[in-house]
């Protein structure tokens, strides 16, 4: 079982083709493992078990059947292996609360499209992943499922808002998942779980089929996209959920010695602890040996990263937070709901409460929100000119590793070292780069716009170099 839990999605697949092992096998395998992480990470609010095991299989009585006739045929690439999803993407048949008390009713009748790509390339869904509450804090709690927890420690948080994701796929118990990012909600949850993830270049993944669902600019902060255990398999799923065939190619082509690495001189707060520094050192240092030219860069509009996000969330006028949580934007509403957090199962969490709040300033202040917007977009133009078509930047999901539950609102505005690149609308990789008192650390990999495969190349190599997976369960044996 644990040498199909260390297996990439990729190589579980060639397993299962060759006849090494069968799909029923290793579903099973990863359904055990998650069985006996969930007390410990409640990651998976509702599995398909049932059902899956049922594929698994379906899919090896259709290779048997194919190899008694001697047939030659061309299987998809992840036939017959297991895969989970954030509860916030439409899974038939399955709940789609996104951690909302108000759709506990809500079962989704379709697969988003980004969940069929996966299913028509043979994966098999293992069940739905915990959220934070309308997929907007970087804590996975809800009302509706509760608390997902870190899978190398339970005391710190998973991230979020696809820390189910996070927490399920680093557990061992999912060799890819499928998330959402609009804030970091990939690569925090990535980062602090040990795994890889990836937030695409704006349109190259669809993001139908989920909920919320913003409009206008937002539409293009937000990325659906993977987590993965293993980097190798990242250019193979991305290209599959973008119906890009050819970006697996396009990722083995990048020649990482002809590549500019930015580094961020000086650095701009949230200023990272010791161990996420060592964690971008050894990254840089990894590039370098591989014949990147490193290069200093200097963006002092980062300073304004937390005002450029939050006005752009808001410019983009889609659905209020507090219609969705009280279905009006009246301040009696978000009053009420800061007061009903006193009761013992308040119906919505303080981060939401409090959003619900806050985002009513920026329409009272039309001339800061110009000034935001037009900083924003001549950050994103300093920074593709830095990175042309040959640079990437090195910079942190989050500054420092998993914090304990809860204690993120004491400095809530650290996920803006994520955040600010769904605002500037460029793809970013998080990458693990190794356990620190045991618990992860990493970096991100930045990139132009569709120059996806700039970023998932370094991972690769960052992998390499020592900076992959590391099964929890060796650390709490």
């Amino acid at each position: 079982m644990d040498e199909l839990i260390a297996q990439s999605a990729l190589q579980l697949a060639a397993g299962i083709r060759s006849g090494r092992y069968s799909s029923r096998q290793v579903v099973d395998a990863h359904i055990e493992r998650s069985v006996r992480m969930q007390p410990r990470i409640h990651a998976l609010v509702v599995d398909s078990y049932a059902a899956a095991r049922r594929q698994a299989d379906l899919c090896d009585a259709q290779l048997q059947e194919s190899r008694q006739r001697g047939e030659e045929r061309s299987w998809p690439p992840l036939w017959g292996v297991p895969c989970t999803i954030k509860e916030s993407l439409a899974v038939t048949g399955m709940p789609q609360t996104a951690g909302s008390i108000h759709r506990r009713h809500i079962i989704a009748e379709n697969d988003a499209p980004s969940v069929q790509r996966l299913r028509e390339a043979g994966a098999i869904v293992l069940g739905v992943s915990n959220t934070s509450e309308l997929c907007m804090w970087m804590e996975s709690f809800n009302p509706v499922y509760g608390r997902t927890n870190n899978a190398y420690d339970a005391r710190r948080t998973a991230g979020g808002s696809s820390g189910g994701e996070g927490a399920i796929v680093g557990a061992g118990g999912s060799p890819i998942g499928l998330g959402s990012d609009i804030g970091g909600s990939i690569r925090m949850p990535a980062m602090f779980n040990g795994v890889f993830g990836h937030k695409g270049s704006p349109g190259l993944i669809s993001n139908a089929g989920q909920y919320p669902s913003p409009q206008g600019i937002a539409q293009e902060m937000l990325a659906t996209g993977p987590l993965c255990r293993r980097a190798t398999d990242l250019p193979t799923v991305v290209g599959l959920l973008a119906a890009k065939p050819t970006l697996s190619a396009e990722v083995a082509a990048v020649d990482v010695s002809r590549l500019r690495v930015l580094r961020l001189r000086p650095d701009y707060a949230p200023h990272p602890d010791r161990a996420q520094t060592a964690a971008l050192t050894r990254a840089l240092q990894a590039l370098e040996e591989r014949g990147a030219r490193v290069e200093d860069c200097n963006l002092p509009g980062l300073d304004q990263a937390i005002d450029i996000w939050s006005h752009m969330l808001v410019s983009a006028g889609s659905l209020s937070f507090a219609e969705m949580m009280f279905g009006d934007r009246h301040l009696t509403s978000s009053l009420r709901g800061l007061g009903q957090l006193l009761q013992r199962h308040p119906p919505h969490t303080l981060p939401l409460v409090l959003l619900s709040l806050l985002e009513r300033i920026p329409a009272h202040m039309p001339e800061r929100m110009r000034r935001c917007l037009a900083q924003g977009e001549a950050l994103r133009q300093e920074l593709m000119d830095r990175l042309g078509d040959d640079g990437v930047l090195l910079d942190l999901p989050y500054p420092r590793q998993a914090p304990r539950h809860y204690h993120a609102m004491l400095r809530p505005f650290q996920f803006v070292r994520s955040a600010i690149y769904n605002a500037l609308r460029l793809p970013a990789t998080a990458c693990p780069m190794g356990l620190d008192g045991g618990l992860p650390t990493g970096v991100q990999v930045i990139a132009a716009p569709d120059r996806d495969a700039l970023t998932l190349a370094v991972a690769g190599v960052l992998e390499q170099a020592g900076g992959g997976w590391v099964d929890p369960l060796a650390q709490l044996s």
